[in-house]
């Protein structure tokens, strides 16, 4: 007959015991399985594939904001030179309508009756076309300065600017008033008066060399307009006109050199395409 211990018993209670026996192997396990749960392989299981990553952002370009090189919105540069322009113009048409009374009044210059206006006694074509030139000199003198890397900082105020303005009068006045024994003398007295006008007022180079250019192409111009008949000198004695004319369109480019120099002061850089 087999014996009772033969056979191999168990009950729950050993089964508790052996269970509780290994108290970390349960615990091990289930914290194995809730890693494995957040890791984060299996969250990006759940959640799927990502969506589309934004489109990387490139370079902004000069113009991004509204704005465009300089600093400045795209249009302000125009802005500032048209109204340069406009001031420039006005300048040129009233000094060309008071100095040109002056030689007119002292018979230095003299028109012909059927172009003469009534405003100042002058011909109609003598304010616009001295404008425009006041407009693309007072323009250029910046932009020269610009170009050559030497921006022109002596007496930069506007009141040095109107004694400029006032000395040139002033030379513009001697010419018509004073009373040599011959043009050479007189022209000579301007000239010197030209050079410290500009000497007191500019000492650039660069206006140097311009007032030179803008006298030479002035008075070649102003000898065919002569030779042509629009109008004439009264004494001629260099070629047509008077010898003294150069002094007054060297004093006169000089004088609307600060101008446009001073107008030009605060005005954002132009903007460039590249």
């Amino acid at each position: 007959m087999p014996r009772l211990d033969d056979h191999c018993w168990s009950c729950s209670c050993a089964q508790g015991a052996r269970h509780r026996g290994l108290p970390g192997a349960g615990a091990g396990g289930l914290a194995a399985k809730v890693g494995d749960m957040l890791s984060p392989a299996a969250l990006a299981a759940r959640r799927g594939p990502d969506p589309d990553p934004a489109p990387a952002r490139g370079p902004r370009s000069p113009g991004a904001g509204g704005r465009g090189a300089g600093g400045g919105p795209p249009g302000s540069w125009h802005h500032h030179l048209v109204q340069r322009s406009l001031v420039l113009f006005s300048v040129g048409v009233v000094l060309a309508l008071v100095l040109n009374l002056l030689q007119v009044q002292r018979n230095v210059t003299l028109f012909p009756e059927e172009v003469i206006a009534t405003i100042f006694s002058s011909a109609w074509w003598v304010p616009p076309c001295c404008g425009t030139a006041a407009a693309v000199v007072g323009l250029l003198y910046p932009c020269i300065d610009s170009h050559l890397g030497e921006p022109h900082k002596f007496k930069r105020e506007w009141a040095s600017v109107m004694r400029c303005v006032a000395v040139f009068v002033g030379i513009n006045h001697a010419s018509a008033k004073l009373d040599f024994a011959n043009n050479v003398q007189l022209s000579l007295t301007l000239a010197a008066l030209s050079l410290g006008l500009w000497w007191t007022f500019d000492r650039s180079r660069s206006g140097l060399g311009l007032g030179i250019t803008i006298a030479f192409l002035a008075t070649l111009i102003t000898q065919l307009l002569v030779y042509n008949g629009v109008y004439q000198y009264t004494s001629p004695d260099f070629l047509y006109i008077r010898s003294w004319l150069p002094c007054i369109f060297f004093s006169g480019g000089v004088t609307v050199g600060n101008i446009g120099r001073q107008l030009a002061m605060g005005v954002p850089e132009k903007p460039h395409s590249d």
